[in-house]
C-alpha cells in the first residue's frame, strides 16, 4: 500500500488510570500521534486531573461518539504505522480477545489487525497483585484469573505485542514496526 500521509501512531486511551500519567507523557513526547478516546477514557482523564482541552490543542483527538467509528477508516488509508492502546482495561482486553469491536478502541484494534497494522497493548491486569494509581492515591488491585488469562491469550494474537510495564512500552515503541 502506498502511503500518502506521514506514518503516525494511533494511540488509544481506555478507562484505566494504571500508569495513565506516564502513558500521556510518552504519547506527548512523540511528534506524530493521533489520540483516540473511549467514553470511559474521557471520564477517567477528568478524574485524574488531565486537561483534555490542553491535550486536544497539542494533538488530534478522536472521541467515541459515532456507532460506526468513522475515524477508524484512517487505518485503511495507511495513515498509521502502529496502534498503541495504553493503558488498556481488563474490559477492553476481554473484548479484543473475544473479537468484540463495539467501542472506538476495540474497533481500532480489530481494524488494525485486518490492515496488518501492528498493535502494542499495555494491559493493566498482568500480575496476581499489583499497585496502581487511583485518584485518591495508590491502591492494591488483585486481577481475577479471567483477566490474567485474557492477557495471556492476547499475547498470542497476530500483529499484537502485549507489554506489562512502562519500560516495556518504551522499548516496544522504540522497535520499528
Amino acid at each position: 500500500m502506498k502511503h500518502h500521509y506521514p506514518m503516525r501512531f494511533a494511540w488509544a486511551l481506555t478507562g484505566s488510570g494504571h500508569y495513565l500519567q506516564e502513558c500521556i507523557g510518552i504519547l506527548e513526547s512523540h511528534p506524530d500521534v493521533d489520540l483516540f478516546l473511549s467514553r470511559a477514557a474521557v471520564e477517567v482523564l477528568a478524574m485524574y486531573g488531565v486537561d483534555l482541552k490542553r491535550l486536544g490543542k497539542r494533538l488530534p483527538c478522536y472521541h467515541d461518539t459515532a456507532a460506526s467509528a468513522p475515524a477508524v477508516g484512517r487505518l485503511y488509508q495507511g495513515v498509521y504505522s502502529r496502534l498503541v492502546i495504553a493503558p488498556a482495561t481488563a474490559n477492553t482486553v476481554a473484548k479484543m480477545v473475544c473479537g468484540v469491536s463495539d467501542t472506538l478502541v476495540t474497533n481500532l484494534y480489530a481494524q488494525a489487525g485486518k490492515c496488518r497494522v501492528p498493535s502494542i497493548v499495555f494491559a493493566c491486569d498482568t500480575a496476581p497483585a499489583l499497585e496502581t494509581a487511583a485518584p485518591g492515591g495508590p491502591v492494591m488491585v488483585y486481577p481475577r484469573r479471567i483477566d490474567l488469562a485474557n492477557v495471556e491469550r492476547l499475547r498470542g494474537y497476530e500483529y499484537t505485542t502485549v507489554v506489562d510495564s512502562i519500560a516495556a512500552l518504551v522499548a516496544a515503541l522504540a522497535t520499528p514496526p
